[in-house]
C-alpha cells in the first residue's frame, strides 16, 4: 500500500479505537508484551544485523549506541507496557461540568486526538513506547522510524500489529512508514492526521512545520544545563553532574553544559575533573575554567549552542547565578535544566524565570523522561507551549469535547429573555 492508503486506514481505525473500553486496550497491551517475549530472539536478530550494516556504513556513534535492542531493553520495553497498562484509562475522564440551566448540562470531557504521526530516529524501543501510548491513548499511528533500524522496526511493527488484532483491537491503527519521501507526504495528508511529533533537531523540526498544514508538536534537541551555585553541596554537585552527562550520553535529556559559580568554581572542578575523565568525558571549557584546570580544550561559541550525545561537556564560570540563567535562555533548547543549591531562594528564582519545559532543583536532567514521571514512557519531549509540555506521555495524546445534555431547550428563548442562565459549576462526571 502506498501512504495514502496506510493513512486512510488509521484514519477508519482511529474511529473505533476512540471508543474502545479500557479492558480492550488493556488486554490488547497484554498480548503485545508477550508476544514481544515470545520473539525475543527474532527481534535481537533483527537488530543485530541493523547494527552490522551501519557500522559498515560508519553510523556515528550516539546514533549506534540509540540503535541497540538487546535483552535488556526489550525488558525495559516490556516493563513499560505493564506500567502503562497499570495507570487509568485517560479516555472518558470530566475536565470540567456546568449546569447552563436546569436540565441543560454542560461537560468538558477528554478524547483521543484521533491520527498521530510520529517521526523518530534510530532508537527501536521508541516504537514500542509510542505506540503502546497511542493504544492506550486511543489513537492510531504512523510510524517513521530511522532506516538504520529498518529490520527492528519491521518486526516490533509486525508484532504490535498482530498481537493487538488478536485482542481485538481494529487492524490498521499501526502503520509504519520506511522511506525517506514518506516523510514528505505525510506532511501532505491533513484530511487523515491530526498531529504530528518530529523528534529531531531545531532544524529538522522547524523543516516539518514549515512544510505540513498539520498540527506540530515538536520535539527539538536536548541542551541541557546544569547549574552549581555558590551554596552547592559540592559532593551532591559532582554526583548530579556526573549522572547528568554520563548515566546514558546519546539522549536528549543530558546534561551537555555546566555552569558554576566563581566562587566555588576552585573547590570544585578539579575534583570534579578527575571524576570526567575516568568517565573519558572530554572537557571544553571557557578562560577561567582552561586557568582553573589546564589541559582541557578551549570552548568556542559553538559549544554553547551544541547537543554532543556523547562523552563531551563544555563548562563555564559565571559570577552569579543571573549569569547562568541568562546564558541557559540563551544558548539552551528550553529542554531541562537543573540547579544545585542549598538556597530555597535561587532555587524559586532559577525554576521560575529559566524558560524551559522541566526545571529541576537538586537532581539529575536524566529524570526528566514519561516513564519516570509516572507517564507511562512518553512520545517524545514537547519544548513547545501548546497544550503538552515536556514529557509527552498520555495526557498530552489527548484533546477533549464538549458534551452537552439537554431536554428539548432552544436558544431563541435566551435571547428573548424568556429564560436565564444559571452557570452553576457541577461537580459531577459525565455519564448518560
Amino acid at each position: 500500500m502506498d501512504i495514502r492508503d496506510l493513512a486512510t486506514s488509521a484514519k477508519y481505525a482511529s474511529i473505533p479505537l476512540a471508543a474502545s473500553t479500557t479492558k480492550l486496550k488493556n488486554e490488547a497491551l497484554k498480548e503485545i508484551a508477550i508476544a514481544l517475549q515470545d520473539h525475543a530472539s527474532e527481534i535481537i536478530q533483527a537488530n543485530q544485523l541493523d547494527t552490522e550494516v551501519s557500522q559498515k556504513n560508519n553510523l556515528a556513534s550516539p546514533l549506534l549506541k540509540r540503535l541497540k535492542f538487546d535483552h535488556v531493553k526489550l525488558h525495559e520495553a516490556v516493563e513499560g507496557i505493564e506500567s502503562l497498562i497499570k495507570l487509568p484509562d485517560p479516555v472518558g475522564e470530566t475536565l470540567s461540568a456546568m449546569e447552563l440551566d436546569n436540565g441543560l448540562d454542560l461537560y468538558k470531557v477528554t478524547c483521543p486526538i484521533g491520527v498521530i504521526g510520529v517521526i523518530f530516529e534510530s532508537r527501536p524501543d521508541a516504537l514500542v513506547q509510542i505506540s503502546s501510548l497511542c493504544l492506550k491513548s486511543g489513537n492510531s499511528v504512523l510510524l517513521k522510524g530511522g532506516s538504520e533500524a529498518q529490520n527492528t522496526n519491521r518486526i516490533l511493527a509486525k508484532i504490535i500489529s498482530e498481537a493487538s488484532s488478536k485482542a481485538g483491537i481494529p487492524e490498521g491503527w499501526i502503520q509504519l512508514l520506511e522511506t525517506r519521501s514518506d516523510v514528505n507526504e505525510m506532511l501532505k495528508m491533513d484530511k487523515y492526521i491530526d498531529l504530528i511529533i518530529p523528534r529531531g533537531s531545531n532544524e529538522f523540526v522547524r523543516y516539518i512545520m514549515d512544510n505540513s498544514n498539520i498540527s506540530v508538536l515538536g520535539h527539538a534537541e536536548g541542551i541541557c544545563h546544569v547549574y552549581v551555585d555558590e551554596s552547592a553541596d559540592l559532593a551532591m554537585a559532582e554526583d548530579i553532574v556526573i549522572d547528568s552527562k554520563t548515566q546514558y550520553v546519546a539522549v536528549c535529556n543530558a546534561t551537555e553544559t555546566l555552569l558554576v559559580h566563581e566562587n566555588i568554581a576552585n573547590d570544585f572542578l578539579p575534583g570534579l575533573k578527575n571524576k570526567l575523565i575516568a568517565k573519558n568525558v572530554t572537557i571544553f571549557g571557557d578562560q577561567q575554567t582552561v586557568n582553573i584546570l589546564e589541559e582541557i580544550q578551549p570552548a568556542t561559541e559553538e559549544d554553547w549552542a551544541t547537543e554532543y550525545l556523547d562523552y563531551m561537556l563544555s563548562i563555564k564560570v559565571v559570577k552569579n547565578m543571573d549569569e547562568a540563567i541568562d546564558h541557559i535562555n540563551k544558548y539552551g533548547s528550553r529542554h531541562t535544566d537543573s540547579i544545585v543549591t542549598s538556597d530555597k531562594n535561587n532555587a524559586n528564582k532559577f525554576m521560575d524565570l529559566v524558560d524551559s519545559a522541566n526545571v529541576f532543583w537538586n537532581c539529575s536532567t536524566r529524570f526528566s523522561d514519561g516513564f519516570r514521571y509516572g507517564l507511562g514512557a512518553e512520545v517524545g519531549i514537547s519544548t513547545n507551549k501548546v497544550h503538552a509540555r515536556g514529557p509527552v506521555g498520555l495526557e498530552g495524546l489527548l484533546i477533549y469535547k464538549w458534551k452537552m445534555i439537554g431536554t428539548g431547550q432552544i436558544v431563541d428563548d435566551y435571547s428573548t429573555g424568556k429564560k436565564k442562565f444559571t452557570h452553576k459549576k457541577l461537580n459531577r462526571k459525565f455519564e448518560l
